[in-house]
């Protein structure tokens, strides 16, 4: 193991995903003992689960429009991408021995689609340079101002010049990011936004014969469209899977922010399907309309559009019978079937959480809690958030290298 010389200061980060990893890369860069604290077994559980489908690491698209997709925190998560932009990411995998390509949809990944050769490679460098790493370490909160701490012998002390918290929202409980540091700040008088679902599916009403004949079938060939922020109707086209309880997929994702805003201010919000999104609603209506001699409707909408399955099944769950004997109506349900959503899945299935550290809690532009000098936060514990697509990941890194800066800035040492 390769310390740095003599080193004076130490500095705790609690919290062993991509920003407490990063913001204890950059400590150590600067010459700072770090140790890393986590609850669970072993680092990055979320980080590896999450690569399993193909590790999306970053986005390609130009820079304005990476910073417009984190919404209202634009300027703030901007603020981290100075610091450590997509490319910079791309730059440093590669100086892990990684290396990364670019998807037709834009979005950047290793060349191998995995985390786990990424993890192990990080790993690997920040312990030769002196990061020690203490797993099932659970972080209590202060005592006497050491860091309180469960261990598998018992409660122990501890004592940082600095500290970094990277604990997470409160998505995927079980890989660690459970929430339970909302109530050890609270206390302290930081102020914390309630942690609320992101990137979500959501529930619908569905009648039993529906669920038990569709739940799990996908759609691959539909259009969603919403009520955008200032009430106009947006058109996205994508895909998403029909679930037991509702719906789920990258396509609900890509606005699940906005629905669940909708719907935590309306009580429920309305989408609108296009089932047909590579025909115009003229075409629709001159196939639907079309004589049908003695088919049924739906063995007519089976031959001329190819309805069947799961989008024949959503046309009889939301429409009446009489509203489906008219071709009119069918033609124009075809294009806009409205799909009343009652609520978000729960905050434990969410790809990720909002809600979190506010950040008028923050030091100015640093990642400093006010109310607790030397204590730094970084990461999705933070109240941002942001689509899938390598953004949630490149803000985690960003964030966790500005609160390792900062955090040496208030040591008096330089990145």
């Amino acid at each position: 193991m390769n310390q740095p010389p003599n080193p004076s200061k130490r500095a705790a980060v609690i919290g062993a995903g991509p920003a407490g990893l990063m913001a204890a890369e950059t400590l150590a860069a600067g010459g700072v003992q770090v140790d890393v604290y986590d609850a669970m077994p072993s680092s990055g559980r979320k980080f590896l689960l999450a690569g399993k489908g193909g590790m999306n690491i970053t986005h390609s698209e130009p820079l304005p429009a990476f910073r417009s997709r984190y919404r209202e925190r634009e300027r703030e998560v901007g603020r981290w991408l100075e610091g450590f932009d997509p490319q910079a990411v791309r730059d440093w995998i590669h100086g892990l021995g990684i290396d990364t390509f670019v998807g037709s949809s834009g979005r950047v990944f290793p060349l191998e689609m995995k985390a786990a050769p990424l993890l192990r490679a990080w790993l690997h460098r920040l312990r030769e340079t002196g990061v020690r790493f203490h797993m099932r370490h659970r972080w209590l909160g202060w005592q006497d101002g050491r860091l309180r701490m469960a261990t598998p012998d018992g409660e122990i002390l501890l004592e940082a010049d600095a500290t970094v918290l990277a604990l997470g929202g409160a998505s995927w409980a079980r890989l660690g990011s459970d929430g339970a540091w909302v109530p050890l700040l609270a206390e302290r008088g930081v102020g914390v936004a309630p942690l609320v679902p992101s990137n979500c599916g959501f529930d619908v009403d569905w009648s039993a014969h529906f669920r038990e004949k569709h739940a799990g079938a996908p759609l691959t060939t539909v259009a969603i469209a919403w009520r955008g922020a200032g009430g106009a109707l947006e058109k996205r086209q994508g895909q998403f899977v029909v679930t037991e309880s509702g719906i789920e997929g990258s396509l609900v994702y890509a606005v699940s922010a906005l629905l669940r805003d909708q719907i935590a201010a309306e009580g429920s919000t309305t989408i609108w399907l296009d089932l047909l999104p590579d025909l115009d609603e003229a075409r629709v209506l001159a196939e639907v309309e079309h004589p049908r001699g003695s088919r049924s409707m739906s063995s007519h909408l089976q031959g001329r559009l190819g309805i069947k399955g799961v989008k024949a099944g959503l046309l009889h769950e939301c429409l009446s019978k009489q509203a489906y004997a008219d071709p009119g109506r069918v033609a124009r349900a075809l294009k806009a079937l409205p799909l009343v959503l009652v609520r978000p899945r729960p905050i434990d299935e969410a790809i990720s959480s909002a809600g979190g550290v506010r950040f008028e809690a923050l030091d100015g532009n640093s990642a400093m809690l006010r109310a607790l000098p030397g204590v730094f936060v970084a990461g999705e514990m933070l109240d941002w958030e942001a689509p899938t697509g390598g953004y949630l990941l490149t803000a985690c890194f960003g964030s966790g290298r500005a609160a390792g800066g900062d955090a040496l800035a208030w040591l008096g040492l330089t990145r």
